[in-house]
């Protein structure tokens, strides 16, 4: 029960997967979420032959203390939370000026409303311990404006000020929340914001992942 644990949303492909086997293989136990069922236990599959893994299917807008319960009913305790999960909303993606008001309102509560709420489930056990990292995935949509990429850009730009006045909120606990931008990336997520356009160029999330992953333990280091 002493052994660290990370808690990866949209763990089951892409950049939450690669982060996943990298955890696994520095000896992280491993809680995963993501949307679809059959791909997450593909995931579990693999990794749970080299460490414990807990899976919970479903929307983590949805599902959120379900999941911070079952993290800690299995572990007892979360040491590094990783929202990753995000949605880019209608593909093609919509302008703002014509965009479907409830979809809109689906990605703010998957993109920012979601990871504010298991970090707010997640915070009390790592304050008893006086230790934990909070990563949230960012994005430069969140800081430039690229037309089209509006509502999804404006929800990870509340994303990154919500991690930056966490921090400052929870400056002396030993937790540290630091929001990443990965960049541009070849990942079904950017091939659905940008349909038909060839991303082959664009790095794999495996080539992306180690750099999140060390600047994931610099931070526990520094706590």
């Amino acid at each position: 029960m002493n052994k660290q644990v990370a808690l990866i949303t949209g763990a089951s492909q892409g950049l939450g997967l690669e982060v996943a086997r990298i955890m696994a293989s520095r000896g992280f136990s491993l809680v995963l979420n993501a949307r679809r069922a059959a791909m997450l236990e593909e995931a579990a599959a693999e990794l749970s032959r080299i460490t414990e893994v807990e899976t919970v299917a479903g929307d983590v807008s949805e599902i959120a203390e379900q999941l911070a319960e079952r993290a800690l009913f299995r572990f007892g305790r979360v040491d590094v939370l990783v929202n990753n999960a995000s949605t880019i909303g209608p593909s093609p993606m919509p302008r703002l000026d014509v965009y479907p008001w409830e979809e809109l309102l689906q990605v703010f509560r998957v993109n920012v409303v979601a990871p504010l709420h298991l970090t707010q489930l997640l915070l009390p056990q790592m304050k008893m311990r006086g230790s934990g990292v909070i990563l949230n995935i960012s994005s430069d949509a969140g800081v430039n404006a690229y037309p089209g990429w509006g509502g999804y850009g404006a929800s990870k730009a509340a994303l990154a000020h919500a991690s930056r006045t966490l921090a400052a909120e929870l400056e002396g606990t030993g937790i540290r929340v630091v929001s990443v931008d990965p960049g541009d990336m070849d990942t079904e997520m950017h091939r659905l914001a940008e349909p038909g356009v060839d991303l082959s160029h664009l790095p794999h999330p495996s080539a992306v992942a180690p750099g999140i992953v060390d600047r994931m333990v610099e931070r526990m280091v520094a706590a």
